[in-house]
């Protein structure tokens, strides 16, 4: 029998027939020495803060974080810093910067952002209200919690007045 070929994995040994090798001993390669000191680990006990402007994404966010070593010492820190950021104006200056990078934004024409969607809790699900598109004006047949909408397909025009998703209503089709 000739000895395990781990190239060959049809031959005639199974690796395991074969005995263990001797553990060949090697040296690490020795670190480059640097003028700098190895990092510290980090202080233990942190605190992040995410100040909001408003409840949307596009509102300003500040979200400074604290460290300490012991639980008290980044709470006081947490505090200081608040303080601090209260005190020198951090917010307010974050607040007209945001408005400032806002105004200079060139995309869609200027075109001011839609209201955000807001959330509700309809049919054991989430749905977000969006605001309905230019289109006719609401008929009196048409509950108000339905939403306009229009589209096109295969090559044919489609508008109505449709529920929230999930809904067992039917639509109301605009001809």
């Amino acid at each position: 029998m000739s000895d395990f070929d781990p190239t060959d994995p049809w031959g005639s040994r199974s690796p395991w027939e074969t005995a263990n090798p001797e553990p060949q001993t090697t040296t690490a390669p020795e670190a480059p020495m640097t003028s700098q000191p190895a990092p510290v680990s980090p202080n233990p006990f942190k605190i992040g803060f995410t100040l909001k402007a408003a409840h949307g994404y596009e509102a300003e966010w500040l979200t400074p974080t604290v460290f300490g070593s012991t639980a008290e010492e980044t709470a006081q820190r947490g505090k200081d810093l608040l303080l601090a950021m209260k005190s020198i104006g951090l917010i307010e200056f974050t607040a007209q910067a945001a408005q400032f990078t806002r105004g200079q934004y060139l995309g869609d024409g200027n075109k001011p952002a839609a209201p955000a969607a807001q959330p509700s809790f309809q049919n054991g699900q989430v749905q977000y209200s969006q605001p309905a598109p230019a289109g006719p004006s609401r008929p009196n047949d048409v509950p108000s919690h339905y939403t306009y909408k229009e589209g096109q397909k295969n090559g044919k025009t489609w508008k109505g007045w449709f529920p929230p998703k999930g809904s067992n209503e039917s639509p109301v089709w605009v001809s």
